[in-house]
């Protein structure tokens, strides 16, 4: 819904003197971000502002492609105009989404003292109330372009601390702004010392490389792109966005980070009846009695999906293994038992879906010929595995499959090292994807409190939540960091995985991820995961440090569901219900960790009682522990 759009247009020049002589100055709409944008003796530069304080301090601007744009620049025109709307996707973490930027439009129209090129140079800012984004825009037609660097750095405030990480799938640790050991990968939180923190990421990388981050050799506190390899295009082309969010509290960042989905283009499918977020489990045994008994559970659970993973076509690793047959590999299930097309339709019979896995390999030789048989065979998503992320080639390839996939009606969910920027508005059946370090590398406590403040910024994640993947002879939730844990078994406690549904968002939710129907004791404290919801009208940090706890609230509809976990220490939360409409009575079904003295191997201990916004609760954690609450309205 577009509220007012206010063009303002014309030259924002100031002049400085022959040191820095034009200036553009890019304001957010309630006037607290500020980014400055300079030529000093025909080099960019720029710095970035918030509510006074800097953020970033003088930094280089600029790329290379038709010819070196970080010097010997001419600024020629300025344009800029205000919005102020509001959009609804089809699934998120909130109904509606906010979209109120200032844009502006720095035309650069030749370099000094040479020839001017056939390809002018934009720089494209949009400042938000939650953060600066700019790109870079070739403009005109007919120019080669070989980009194979970008100047782009952010130099910081001295006692910057930065969370990085070198892959999608590795541990974050807290570094200084020096000696890292590897480049980090995106979205990059940084801790200011002024107390703010900074989100530097990127948006819309469709057809374009993988963009890190490493730290400059050149400058000190200074944090540089680092581009996965080159860009071959023709001009008109458009980089993708380069994102700096900033906020006083680490939790508005995962509360802003619709900010990407703004940074792409709107929905382009016509028809979209046939995409339905849900939550699902893996059928690991791949026999046709296996499936089935997956289904049962399925609707028993009030799951919507069920999802056959590798191996049922063979070797997943093997160029010779056919995703058209179901040739099930023989180090996964020597019976070869499994009929697809039975398990399918006894499935479609009770309402649920199924999902396949087929790895790069075979995607990549036979995706024409895999799109309309798995159509035909009433597919519902596919499951993309060990994907080749990063490159020009491959990262193109990625995102126009997952366009064919919309041809043909089927959702998808990529896995390994890819990690999203916002394409999920324009596609919307792309549902989620991992990039995590989740349960299958079965992390600490310490790791699952620093993504929802890190990876979660850049959107969906499928971090494959587990239940009953632990010894449960030996298991205390109260003494859980003095148990002796194996490689295979969760490092958390029972209510911090049910918590996780909350504290995580994916659409597509894998939930049960290492364990089997047979493993369900009904406990009954699974009530929470039958309920539980993918999508939300509404989503709120109500408190969190990073790497130390957190507590985020989301509405489905009338109901509210509450996650709070914690790290490798326990503690003791206060939490305000105020999030509650006034008025309205609700029934909380609060699940927390208990004494190892109950009943239940999995020691959740169940409390109902009535609650409204003037209640106060008190959220007791163990270490690793957490705490998940549905708050039922009361009609």
């Amino acid at each position: 819904m577009k509220k007012w759009i206010c063009l303002l247009g014309g030259l924002c020049l100031l002049h400085l003197g022959a040191a820095a002589t034009e200036v553009v100055k890019a304001v957010s709409p309630d006037g607290d971000l500020v980014m400055n944008v300079t030529l000093k003796e025909g080099s960019p530069f720029y710095t970035l502002t918030y509510k006074g304080t800097p953020v970033v301090l003088e930094s280089a601007l600029g790329l290379n492609g038709n010819a070196e744009w970080n010097r010997d620049m001419v600024l020629a025109s300025v344009d800029s105009a205000s919005y102020d709307r509001s959009w609804k996707p089809l699934y998120g973490e909130r109904s509606e989404i906010p979209d109120r930027y200032t844009v502006y439009l720095a035309t650069f129209g030749g370099l000094k003292d040479r020839d001017r090129q056939a390809v002018k140079l934009q720089l494209e800012i949009r400042a938000y109330d939650e953060g600066v984004a700019f790109r870079y825009r070739f403009l005109e037609g007919g120019g080669y372009l070989h980009i194979d660097r970008e100047y782009t750095e952010y130099t910081l405030p001295e006692g910057t601390w930065a969370y990085h990480t070198p892959r999608a799938q590795t541990e974050y640790t807290k570094r200084p702004l020096k000696d890292w050991p590897t480049e980090t990968d995106r979205p990059l939180v940084l801790e200011l010392p002024s107390g703010l923190y900074l989100c530097l990421t990127e948006a819309q990388v469709v057809d374009y490389v993988r963009t890190k981050f490493d730290l400059s050799t050149a400058k000190p506190h200074t944090v540089i792109s680092a581009m996965y390899g080159a860009v071959d295009e023709i001009a008109p082309f458009d980089t993708p966005w380069r994102v700096m969010m900033v906020a006083e509290e680490p939790g508005q960042l995962l509360e802003h980070n619709y900010l990407l989905l703004n940074l792409n283009p709107p929905c382009a499918l016509e028809q979209t009846w046939w995409i339905r977020p849900g939550k699902v489990m893996r059928e690991v045994t791949l026999s046709t009695q296996g499936g089935k008994d997956l289904v049962d559970f399925a609707v028993k659970h009030h799951l919507q999906y069920v999802h056959f993973d590798a191996g049922w076509y063979g070797n997943e690793y093997s160029k010779a293994s056919d995703a058209t047959t179901v040739t099930v590999d023989p180090l996964r299930n020597p019976n070869n038992d499994l009929d697809l097309e039975e398990v399918v339709r006894y499935a479609h019979e009770r309402g649920i879906g199924v999902w396949l896995y087929v790895n790069q390999r075979a995607l990549a030789a036979q995706l024409d010929t895999l799109l309309p048989l798995y159509h035909r065979w009433g597919i519902k998503g596919i499951k993309f595995g060990f994907v080749q992320v990063g490159s020009h080639l491959w990262t193109k390839w990625m995102h126009d499959a997952v366009k064919k996939c919309a041809q043909y009606q089927l959702m998808v969910d990529i896995h390994d090292e890819y990690r999203p920027t916002g394409f999920s508005r324009t596609y919307p059946n792309l549902l989620t994807q991992e990039g995590i370090r989740g349960n299958e590398e079965m992390p600490d406590a310490r790791n699952n409190l620093i993504l929802p403040f890190t990876r979660f910024v850049a959107g969906a994640a499928d971090y494959t939540i587990a239940y009953y993947s632990r010894d449960f002879q030996k298991y205390d939730p109260q003494r859980l960091d003095q148990i002796e844990l194996g490689k295979r078994e969760l490092k958390t406690t029972s209510a911090h995985q049910l918590a996780m549904a909350v504290v995580y968002y994916s659409p597509l939710q894998f939930l049960y991820w290492y364990d089997r129907p047979s493993d369900c004791g009904d406990e009954p404290e699974l009530a929470f995961f039958d309920r539980v919801p993918t999508m939300w009208d509404d989503t709120r940090v109500l408190n969190g440090q990073i790497g130390e706890y957190i507590t985020v609230v989301r509405r489905s509809g009338n109901d509210w569901f509450l996650g709070a976990m914690t790290c490798l220490e326990g503690r003791e939360l206060t939490v305000a219900l105020d999030f509650l409409p006034e008025g309205k009575r609700y029934r909380a079904h609060i699940y927390r960790d208990g004494s190892v003295s109950m009943a239940t191997r999995t020691k959740v201990q169940v409390e109902t009682r009535e609650v409204d916004a003037q209640t106060t609760l008190s959220v007791k954690m163990y270490p690793s522990g957490g705490e998940a609450i549905w708050f039922e309205a009361i009609e």
